[in-house]
């Protein structure tokens, strides 16, 4: 019944466009998706201070070359709008869909490769992919072709407090390029002359297993699509380390985000390793101004080709093949998203999103001390790591993944075996699939 009523409410919110937006104009290409200004596109995204802000000064940017210009944004949960995807595609009603979508990088794939045809395939367009992180394209690459052209960085990194290191006699370099065993080494030191934690995170959540396991270049599902779970060696590695890390102390567990938030707000923590997104949580503190500082994430000894670079989150930004000015959409997506030192120092200081496209880490924007963090240039840093994450494959049942793989984790820390919870992970996944 509840998922009757969601998707109703999704139609109902659909629908609602027509009399609020579009009225009943008809739609033809040379007149644009609503029948009204070819020089305007429709766009849906959520938050206000972060993604709405970004994509209206990316419009500024473009309408300087492209008089009239504009976007029309729509405001929508990421939820609510991956509903109303599901809604159009299953009710046919795609003539209500936006020129212009953001997707969470994570459920890209997915929405792809069942709902094929609500997006437009942009590899052959202005866009160039070259210039992005690799690890942020293979987010949207479906088939060897291209969908999205990627926006925040969800790069990796781990927030240190530089001061609470040096009370145990280090400092940030002796984090950086690490292992997961010197890390937890180094860890118990500093909880034993300062009584802190080096990390925190929320039980039964599998984040931190999911960083390190992109780290190895490796990922719950094969490049065909199979489920890479009961035989993953490097799942079953990361795992290890995070069972140490939690009895060892190194790692402090709690029961909401919330509580992982105060961990590291409050000090009773040493930092927090997460996507690039959570400084802005780490900033939240005044009183900790200087006292911090960015480095790249431990990677697990003793696996081929093991990196000390991940990732965890992030989205892109994808084309309605409902629209009628996707060549204007594409148009202005590569050369603001994709093309636009300005645009990523504009918005830079307001939200704190950082770029996928690598040029913008040369700009003196990003290149500037930044104080909070002890006067590093931390953001042309987390470009530079960006460029380094590995791609993998994140599969179309990602989500029901990650889940299993959660209740693995909890199963594993509470002395189940190993190998048995992870096949029991993936008979779970084949079930969702339909195996």
């Amino acid at each position: 019944m509840k998922k009757v009523l969601v998707l109703a409410l999704a139609l109902l919110l659909t629908f609602s466009f027509v009399a609020c937006g579009s009225g009943s104009k008809d739609k033809d290409a040379s007149s644009g998706k609503d029948g009204g200004d070819s020089q305007t596109l429709n766009v849906w995204c959520w938050d206000p201070s972060f993604n709405i802000y970004a994509i209206e000064e990316a419009a500024k940017i473009y309408e300087k070359d492209n008089p009239g210009f504009k976007v029309d944004v729509t405001e929508m949960a990421w939820d609510d709008l991956q509903t109303a995807l599901v809604t159009a595609a299953s009710s046919g009603q795609t003539e209500e869909l936006p020129d212009i979508f953001l997707c969470q990088n994570n459920a890209f794939q997915k929405n792809v490769t069942n709902y094929p045809d609500l997006f437009v395939d942009i590899s052959d367009s202005e866009v160039d992919f070259d210039q992005f992180a690799e690890a942020a394209v293979g987010y949207s690459l479906v088939d060897g072709k291209n969908y999205g052209v990627p926006f925040d960085n969800g790069t990796a990194v781990v927030a240190l407090r530089t001061d609470i290191l040096a009370e145990a006699g280090y400092t940030l370099e002796d984090f950086t390029d690490i292992t997961w065993d010197q890390f937890i080494d180094q860890g118990k030191v500093v909880l034993e002359k300062t009584g802190k934690p080096l990390l925190s995170g929320i039980a039964g959540e599998s984040d931190t297993i999911a960083i390190m396991l992109q780290s190895e270049g490796s990922s719950l599902f094969n490049d065909d699509g199979s489920v890479n779970i009961a035989n993953n060696e490097e799942l079953k590695s990361a795992i290890e380390v995070y069972q140490r890390l939690v009895k060892e102390g190194v790692l402090l567990e709690v029961n909401s985000w919330d509580e992982y938030i105060a961990t590291f707000v409050s000090g009773s923590v040493a930092g927090a390793m997460q996507g690039c997104w959570i400084l802005a949580n780490v900033q939240s503190a005044d009183d900790q101004s200087g006292l911090w500082d960015v480095t790249n994430v431990p990677k697990v000894a003793g696996v081929s080709g093991a990196t000390n670079y991940s990732a965890q989150g992030g989205s892109s930004w994808a084309i309605s093949s409902n629209s009628a000015n996707s060549d204007l959409a594409t148009d202005f997506l590569a050369k603001t998203f994709g093309g636009s030192v300005e645009l990523y120092d504009n918005i830079l200081p307001k939200t704190g999103a950082l770029s996928n496209w690598l040029p913008a880490a040369d700009s003196d924007v990003y290149n500037e001390p930044q104080e909070y963090f002890g006067g590093d240039a931390v953001y042309a840093k987390i470009v530079e790591y960006a460029g380094k994450v590995p791609s993998v494959n994140t599969g179309v049942y990602y989500y029901e993944g990650r889940d299993a793989v959660s209740d693995a984790i909890t199963k594993s820390l509470g002395g189940a075996d190993i190998k048995t919870a992870l096949k029991e992970a993936e008979d779970t996944v084949k079930f969702d699939m339909g195996q």
